[in-house]
């Protein structure tokens, strides 16, 4: 009897993918992080780890205390009630509500071991991944109390995106812009959190995020924009300029999912497909392979001096896209992109001595540093590609 084919991956191959997700996830990467990154007397996780978790510092970056805390309770709600995944989120969640709020309601994005305030930012993308970590470790406890923290949080973000709370501008009013990262990161938590605990508002705001994604996707020039002028116009300037093919696909693969949630949306489906087609062209290094960090739409110098390494997030990103595209088209190019980013992801960037992945490679591959934490490395976006990719192939 023939196996059965779908164009481009065979049912075996699909088992296969399924089962080296899951394992990598449980296996090798968890492992790096539990249960040492746990804080036992403060709360919390100490993520800014070396190589072989040895721990290089235990400042405590407040959005990866909220993303790491969301992704334990999220496996304990999806794969396995283990019930030291929702201990450690459970601390992570104790700690973001005992030290990580301001006295005006905004939170810090930078705190010591102990929780004193190091650094707050102008953004609110720390209160982006509260909402996640609040809305999964609620459901994983029937707590309802951090339910309706988890939503009344997603409304006070949402007076800052409407302007109802103002907050410190970082620019000048001479040259304004809009940003493709705000709609896109609530959409997400939009849909996390209406996935989770329920939350009418949320699911209301989700049709306004998507129509605000779908300005900054400009199919004349095949490529998606990071920040625009108000009127939705190109804005011939270094930073303006400057895109990112790795979070341009992970905004894909949101609308993708959007689409999927919906159980089919073709327009979603459309629009999420050719964010991907455009952001690949652009983004996919025909020499080295991998995601490149920055473009230029019209393939100018770009400012920053790290535009062409290879950090570790967009090759996640990349891997959820290709794979997702695949599954909900059938289209054999997805399932050959998803071959080239998986193999050159797993080549390059895993330590098969240590475990979990490198963060930041030189554009040859070569490694740059071997941290494995830091600010904005921990376990968030491989564990998330790992968990997803996993999930998807069991449906």
């Amino acid at each position: 009897m023939n196996e059965q084919v779908m164009s481009g991956y065979s049912t075996a191959e699909l088992d296969g993918l399924r089962d080296f997700y899951r394992t990598s996830l449980l296996d090798d990467t968890l492992p790096f992080w539990l249960p040492d990154s746990v804080d036992r007397e403060y709360g919390g996780y100490l993520l800014m780890r070396d190589r072989d978790g040895t721990l290089l510092d235990d400042d405590k970056s407040v959005w990866f205390q909220g993303r790491f805390a969301w992704m334990l309770a999220t496996l304990y709600n999806t794969t396995e009630p283990r019930a030291e995944w929702l201990e450690a989120a459970k601390s992570g969640v104790e700690f973001l509500k005992k030290h990580c709020f301001d006295d005006d309601g905004r939170m810090f994005f930078l705190v010591n071991r102990q929780g004193e305030p190091l650094r707050k930012r102008r953004y609110f993308f720390s209160e982006a991944f509260a909402i996640l970590a609040f809305a999964a470790t609620a459901k994983a406890t029937g707590d309802e109390a951090l339910a309706q923290d988890a939503r009344d949080l997603f409304r006070r973000c949402m007076e800052y995106v409407d302007g109802e709370r103002p907050l410190e501008p970082k620019f000048t009013d001479t040259r304004p812009t809009i940003g493709i990262g705000v709609p896109m990161i609530f959409l997400n938590v939009a849909q996390q959190l209406c996935d989770t605990v329920g939350d009418d508002h949320a699911a209301s705001r989700i049709d306004g995020f998507v129509g605000q994604i779908r300005g900054f996707v400009k199919d004349d020039l095949r490529c998606v924009f990071e920040q625009l002028s108000p009127d939705g116009g190109v804005v011939d300037h270094f930073s303006e300029r400057t895109l990112n093919p790795g979070h341009a696909i992970e905004g894909a693969w949101f609308i993708l999912h959007e689409a999927k949630r919906r159980g089919g949306d073709a327009d979603l489906e459309d629009l999420g497909c050719r964010m991907l087609d455009y952001m690949w062209e652009r983004g996919w290094d025909q020499e080295h392979g991998g995601i490149l960090y920055f473009r230029d739409p019209d393939d100018k110098p770009v400012m920053e001096y790290w535009q062409d390494m290879k950090f570790w997030w967009p090759q996640c990103e990349a891997i959820i896209a290709t794979l997702l595209a695949y599954r909900m088209t059938g289209r054999e190019k997805y399932a050959e992109w998803h071959r080239m980013i998986h193999d050159y992801a797993e080549r390059t960037f895993h330590d098969a001595e240590h475990g979990e992945w490198f963060g930041y490679l030189h554009r040859d591959g070569r490694i740059s540093t071997a941290m494995k934490g830091n600010h904005y490395k921990g376990p968030f976006h491989l564990p998330r590609m790992q968990w997803y990719c996993w999930q998807l192939l069991e449906e």
